[in-house]
């Protein structure tokens, strides 16, 4: 099967041979094995599951079909787009398509039209989606969950419908799974065998260091602004090229990239983040993956910049505040460098910076008043019958009547809250939502929030722990027991 595997790698994806890593993960799905993955971002994760949707695509009959489980719209939307142009039958179904859409592609699903289709967890509970997959003539052949942490509630980025996911596989007939990740701790890894019924036995853990050879990572020491702008110039100078610097507040953007411009004159500085109009956010995000070296392009942004960023050349990547998890730490870092060169990966670490991170922290966990206040402020306004289509500053108006910014945050993450169960949904356009059934008295308990709360100050102290570590690359490999 892997001579199979070969040929359609060189035929449909250009290249000549698989990594060895990759070649033990897809022998093993093709001999129906499941495998938990936990590769450093760059790595070639998603051909452990490409690959094999289009070796049964090619040989069994009927061919059924490949269920990628995604956790965003936007990185499957990516995806997606990228197979097509490989002449790869692969689609998606989510909150963004029209009713029409959606009801097209569950018949073109059925109909075993498609060798890949995504989703993200929460269609799970569609009878629509259920029953196309049913229909599907020779079924599901592999599942694969992408960003599989997001099972996990110790993970950093918890989807609370991932947790069903083990009881969908048994629906589907158990087909093989692979579940994968760039960041999974111990505690992740068994959560995410324990929801699919699996030991360690039966998925076996594939995994790689953490960092990569080519990254020179480094924490440096700053007392202030200054120091930080003069750290970043410095770092981009001697790494030319597309760079990237993180901050974590939107408000500190515009001076950043005017302090740059000017410290930086033959750099050209763009500023992104997730307020920006969405058509503004596409233009930039088309100029940054199409930048050439020459450009010297270095692109100023908070977080919201990076998930299913694929571009092979990006030189340097700054931390000019402290990020909020090793997790998310290496999610970011993880982006440079992917064609194996030298790339530079800087975390500037000033202890005033950690404040911020600390207010976050409370921010993204709103007590069950505040999102019982927002859950009466949908099913009033925007329920069953009324205008469904709303976003944070609406919500935040109609639930508290005031603009003040920390209500706003904690708003905003309330509403991610009651999309993650299913409450409401995205409607495709960032920011907006829209009502899909009532909150269930009890469906969050008080417990379960200050819960998590504790873990993400217990991430923010071991990314304060990175900052101190002699050897950083050892102290992540350590904390995600890779070694």
């Amino acid at each position: 099967m892997l001579d199979t595997a070969t040929d359609i790698l060189r035929s449909r994806f250009g290249f000549e041979a698989l990594r060895p890593e990759q070649a033990e993960v897809i022998e093993r799905v093709l001999t129906g094995g499941d495998a938990l993955v936990v590769w450093p971002t760059g790595s070639g994760k998603s051909l452990c599951f490409q690959i094999p949707a289009l070796v049964h695509a090619a040989q069994a009959q009927p061919a059924g079909v490949t269920l990628v489980f995604s956790p965003l719209i936007a990185l499957m939307e990516d995806q997606v787009s990228a197979l097509k142009k490989r002449g790869i039958r692969a689609a998606y179904v989510n909150s963004s398509l029209s009713k029409k859409e959606r009801a097209s592609r569950y018949a073109s699903l059925a109909n075993g039209k498609y060798e890949l289709i995504y989703a993200t967890p929460e269609r799970m509970k569609i009878a629509a989606f259920q029953e196309a997959l049913e229909k599907v003539p020779g079924g599901v052949n592999l599942l694969a969950i992408d960003e599989a942490h997001c099972i996990s509630k110790w993970g950093h980025d918890l989807r609370p419908a991932y947790a069903q996911v083990g009881e969908f596989r048994k629906r589907l007939g158990s087909p093989t799974t692979v579940a994968l990740t760039a960041t999974a701790t111990q505690a992740v890894r068994d959560d995410i065998r324990a929801v699919l019924g699996l030991d360690d036995s039966a998925m076996p853990l594939f995994a790689m260091p953490v960092a990569r050879d080519n990254l020179a990572l480094s924490v440096v020491s700053v007392w202030d602004e200054t120091d930080k702008i003069n750290a970043i110039a410095e770092t981009a100078a001697q790494y030319p090229g597309t760079g990237i610097v993180y901050t974590a507040l939107i408000k500190d953007l515009d001076r950043y990239a005017d302090l740059l411009r000017r410290a930086l004159p033959d750099r050209r500085v763009m500023i992104y983040h997730g307020r920006l109009d969405p058509q503004e956010k596409k233009r930039i995000y088309k100029n940054f993956i199409a930048s050439q070296p020459d450009e010297n392009l270095l692109l100023i942004t908070t977080n919201a910049f990076g998930m299913g960023v694929d571009k092979p050349d990006i030189r340097c990547i700054v931390h000019a505040q402290l990020p909020g998890s090793v997790e998310a730490y290496f999610q970011e870092v993880g982006r440079a460098g992917r064609d194996g060169k030298p790339s530079a990966c800087v975390l500037l670490y000033a202890e005033d910076d950690l404040a911020i991170q600390q207010e976050f922290t409370e921010w993204q966990n709103p007590g069950l008043p505040v999102i019982e206040q927002v859950v009466k402020a949908i099913e009033h306004n925007h329920g069953p019958g009324l205008h469904a289509d709303f976003d944070v500053d609406e919500i935040r108006r109609d639930a508290f009547g005031i603009g003040h910014a920390k209500v706003g945050a904690r708003v905003e993450y309330a509403l991610i809250a009651l999309a993650d169960r299913g409450v409401i949904e995205s409607t495709g356009i960032d920011g907006r939502y829209r009502y899909v059934r009532p909150f269930i008295d009890g469906e969050i308990d008080e417990s379960e929030l200050s819960d998590k709360r504790t873990r993400d100050l217990m991430r923010l102290l071991d990314m304060v722990k990175l900052t101190r570590a002699p050897d950083i690359a050892a102290f992540v490999d350590a904390y995600f027991s890779l070694v």
